[in-house]
């Protein structure tokens, strides 16, 4: 009976002593835990972010391809004065179209309107183009048929 006595005090003395090491490793073990929560919800919000930006970059691209899409249309669909349909407001007034020949002076004759001062009308093919006299910069386009 005084063996057995000696042997569970050894063996209470034993674990005592070995207590607190089991208790750190349990310890260790839930901190291990928390922080492989932690990186995961970290990991988590981290793809969901790159997955925001993905999305956001592609419809970006998606409303620049759109407006280049419709620009190309608008600019297909105009077209400017002249035998090339190249003379857009904006632009000068090429040189051949300086001459007297092209001014047109009986405005009421092609149903336009009274040109500002500094102004005069060019005919240019079938379209009639407003253009300023000093510089030739083009103020105004009217298509013909």
């Amino acid at each position: 009976m005084n063996k057995h006595l000696i042997a569970k005090a050894l063996v209470a003395v034993l674990l005592a002593a070995n207590a607190p090491a089991f208790a750190q490793h349990g310890h260790d073990r839930v901190q291990e835990r928390r922080e492989e929560r932690r990186d995961d919800r970290r990991d988590y919000r981290d793809e969901r972010r790159e997955e925001r930006r993905e999305y956001r970059d592609e419809r970006r691209e998606d409303r620049r391809d759109y407006r280049d899409e419709r620009r190309e249309e608008r600019r297909a669909a105009r077209r400017g004065a002249g035998p090339r349909h190249d003379l857009y407001r904006g632009q000068r007034l090429p040189a051949t179209y300086h001459h007297k020949q092209y001014v047109v002076d009986n405005w009421r004759a092609h149903r336009l309107s009274a040109p500002p001062r500094g102004y005069h009308w060019v005919q240019v093919g079938n379209d009639y183009v407003l253009a300023a006299i000093a510089t030739g910069i083009i103020a105004s386009v009217l298509l013909g048929n």
